[in-house]
């Protein structure tokens, strides 16, 4: 089987300068959401139609060759003569001789389930055709059928008062049968009221050789919905949102607000798992059981360990979370970092490229970059690892049962040993020795007779 993704429009009505199927939903364009589907069905040949856009569009499909089979084709249309013209340019590309999948590049969210029924219904004999019945079918091309068989599709411009009644419409999502689309679109006309040449024109070709047109239906509108402005954009990324969201609450996550939930790659979770509003989910996110996630975190590519909570406002990126641990709120765990069990990283605290051992609090106001942290140690309020010198970055080794006091400046490279303290407002530029008391803070002088500045007058 072939799938030809038609996705050369502009998207003039998105009023913006990147190509309509480069616009994200859930964070991913929607030609990456159609491309997912596609590859869930295993097609043979898979080709990418582009016009508009330049080399954005090819250059956003050969990312997506990485060694995933099969390897993403792309045919340029230029001018832009209709979908008929465009599915021409993917001769060269495909299998004539196999059934063509034809999908659309601004269509994300159209499921592998619906289309597998399409095939099915088709099989390798019949023209078929995904048609949903709508209750505002206005600007879409009709089904039209005699004695219950499908015979054409007549597009809204070229309509009668009559057919413009008729609810069932063509989502152009469509399978030829092989051998047959070549054929067909090499008979199309644009003599329409748009000058085009429409692909949905194939039907009366299939009807008039005798080749049975088929339909099969998706489960809801929004499988076959199309994105041509930002508020059909904004439309259907509430959707999948939902979708999503129903999803989790089916599996037993607890959701404060199913439509206040943002998630933007995918979301694995235990059970008994919480998670409030207004949280945004990128990448993979692993949460496994009694994870609680707290009201407008991020949390980016992590891994979030059993019973471990995630209080308000916290940005989780590219870390990994232990057991029982506890993070926030306002805290800040930065790429490279890992927790152990029982970790507290509390409010206005920032981790970077660190190893956390199991117990370890740094409660408030505190920056630990660079760094290898056992366990039980205390970081007092304003500490912080001076881990760069402006061209280098510095490990900073906090040994267990240390006492890192407040206010203090660890300058990297650096060991603080085990069951050391630090006093208070101390800057540690040597290695402070296990077990002993470390300051570095001058004498304390009081300054007999001084006098507070005072405005001069003018």
């Amino acid at each position: 089987m072939n799938v030809v993704i038609l996705a050369a429009g502009m998207g003039k009505r998105m009023q913006s300068s990147l190509p309509k199927v480069l616009h994200r939903l859930a964070g991913k364009p929607l030609l990456k959401h159609v491309i997912d589907t596609a590859r869930e069905l295993s097609p043979s040949r898979l080709c990418v139609i582009y016009g508009h856009g330049g080399a954005a569009v090819p250059e956003m499909v050969g990312q997506q060759n990485t060694g995933a089979f099969p390897e993403i084709l792309t045919a340029l249309q230029e001018p832009q003569l209709g979908t008929g013209h465009a599915v021409m340019q993917a001769l060269p590309q495909i299998d004539e001789n196999d059934s063509t999948l034809i999908l659309y590049g601004d269509v994300p969210l159209t499921t592998a389930a619906s289309l597998r029924k399409l095939l099915e219904a088709a099989g390798t004999d019949k023209l078929g055709i995904l048609t949903v019945e709508m209750g505002n079918p206005f600007g879409l091309g009709r089904i039209i059928r005699e004695n219950g068989r499908i015979v054409r599709i007549v597009e809204e411009k070229d309509a009668t008062d009559a057919q413009r009644q008729i609810r069932e419409i063509n989502s152009g999502i469509l399978v030829v049968p092989g051998g047959k689309l070549k054929q067909w679109l090499g008979a199309l006309s644009n003599t329409n009221a748009q000058g085009e040449y429409y692909l949905t024109d194939i039907v009366a070709q299939a009807v008039a050789e005798g080749v049975e047109v088929v339909s099969a239906n998706p489960s809801a509108e929004w499988e076959v919905a199309g994105v041509n402005s930002k508020v059909q954009l904004a439309e259907l990324e509430r959707q999948h949102q939902r979708n999503i969201a129903n999803a989790l609450l089916e599996r037993g996550v607890t959701l404060m607000d199913p439509d206040r939930i943002d998630v933007r790659g995918e979301l694995i979770c235990g059970r008994d798992v919480t998670i409030d509003v207004g949280c945004v989910f990128e990448g993979r996110v692993d949460l496994a059981d009694g994870v609680t996630v707290g009201a407008h975190s991020v949390i980016v590519n992590s891994a979030i360990a059993a019973g471990a909570s995630v209080k308000p406002f916290c940005h989780i990126e590219e870390a990994v979370v232990g057991a029982q641990s506890l993070i926030g709120p306002y805290a800040r765990l930065r790429p490279g970092t890992t927790l152990a069990e029982d970790v507290h990283i509390g409010n206005f605290v920032e981790v970077k490229n660190s190893q956390i051992a199991a117990h370890t609090k740094a409660n408030h106001l505190a920056y630990v970059g660079d760094a290898t942290i056992g366990s039980k140690v205390n970081i007092g309020a304003g500490t912080i690892t001076c881990n760069y010198d402006g061209a280098n970055k510095f490990r900073t080794v906090i040994e267990d049962d240390a006492f890192i006091g407040s206010d203090s400046q660890l300058v990297a490279p650096v060991t603080v040993g085990k069951g050391a303290t630090l006093g208070a407002g101390t800057t540690l530029t040597k290695d402070a020795p296990a077990g002993k008391l470390t300051i570095s803070r001058p004498k304390q002088l009081t300054i007999d007779n001084w006098k507070r500045p005072v405005k001069t007058k003018h």
